[in-house]
């Protein structure tokens, strides 16, 4: 296997060597860090990382202000967030600053690297979608060689995980498509994550794109059941 760089910052180094072990018997290549400038110095001389694990309290900031910065700097890469916190406002606060995915402390090394193996295949998937072609719904224009979507000729800035939802719905535009559909595609699994996960990331991509978020147009609900993504007619 080709080897994947992981980056994990994690304050506490029993937990930050014992995940690093684990990664390397993968076979990842693995950074380490124990502060949010530590990992940012790394983040900027390390080239081609995969996926970051970021604890949420650190010493010098919080693995939050990490996640928002990456996700200005580095198109695709992968965002865990390690917490001991199980409140759901930590989990909340993580996916609205871009986060991929959430695991709460203690957690066993095998829910880990699923959940890595699950977000590295689905970055690299997303990577390779250059032979697809854009697509053309007005106002929107989604361009998957350049990971872009616009609407009426304008950027609108999408993290990874929004934009692969976006790219999803659009393809099967007017088709009601369950949580469990949109958490195999994106995501990888529907059994390792719950649904408030797709929940948070669509009111997300709402306020985005939509008019009126509180009156969606084009990503409209299918009640007890997913979402649906309907052209301007």
């Amino acid at each position: 296997r080709k080897m994947d760089k992981i980056l994990i910052l994690e304050d506490e180094i029993g937990i930050r060597s014992f995940v690093s072990i684990n990664l390397k018997r993968e076979g990842y290549e693995v950074i380490e860090a124990g502060t949010g400038a530590e990992a940012i110095e790394k983040l900027s001389t390390e080239k081609n990382i995969s996926l970051a694990l970021l604890d949420i309290m650190l010493p010098d900031t919080s693995g939050i202000e990490i996640c928002k910065y990456i996700r200005k700097e580095f198109d695709n890469m992968g965002v865990i967030m390690l917490t001991a916190k199980s409140q759901e406002d930590d989990k909340i606060e993580g996916f609205q600053s871009g986060a991929d995915d959430y695991i709460v402390k203690p957690f066993s090394i095998k829910e880990l690297l699923m959940r890595v193996q699950a977000l590295i295949r689905r970055v690299k998937k997303d990577s390779d979608s250059k032979k697809n072609n854009m697509i053309n719904t007005p106002p929107f224009l989604l361009d998957p060689n350049k990971r872009k979507l616009y609407k009426n000729e304008v950027e609108v800035d999408l993290t990874p995980t929004e934009f692969s939802i976006v790219k999803y719905l659009m393809t099967n535009d007017s088709q009601s498509l369950s949580r469990d559909q949109i958490l195999e595609e994106v995501w990888g699994s529907a059994d390792l994550y719950d649904y408030k996960i797709v929940d948070v990331n669509i009111r997300r991509i709402r306020n985005k794109i939509e008019d009126d978020p509180s009156k969606p147009k084009f990503i409209q609900t299918v009640w007890g059941y997913g979402y649906s993504f309907r052209r301007d007619e």
